[in-house]
């Protein structure tokens, strides 16, 4: 396979993971599909990621996304991340 095609399908699938996690956040169902609302929200986002908050709101972006993923693997496998209780 040429390298340009390789190239392209990396950036479909990239491109599909990150619309993928756009509805799985619930922002599509929140703004009723509206695109011009939903890339003003990403426009701010961007806009958060330029200027002094930036480090506080990654930190905050990132332990809530990783709180909802470990959440979401709990849920559909809850046997495998039980944690022991603190019962003596």
């Amino acid at each position: 396979m040429r390298t340009w095609a390789i190239e392209r399908r990396k950036r479909t699938r990239r491109l599909i993971e990150l619309g993928g996690l756009v509805v799985k956040s619930g922002v599509v169902d929140l703004t009723g599909d509206d695109r011009a609302m939903i890339y003003g929200a990403f426009i701010w986002i961007a806009d958060k990621l330029r200027n002094e908050e930036r480090d506080r709101a990654l930190a905050l972006w990132a332990a809530k996304g990783k709180q909802a993923f470990e959440a979401e693997r709990s849920s559909t496998n809850p046997a495998v991340t039980q944690q022991p209780s603190d019962r003596a």
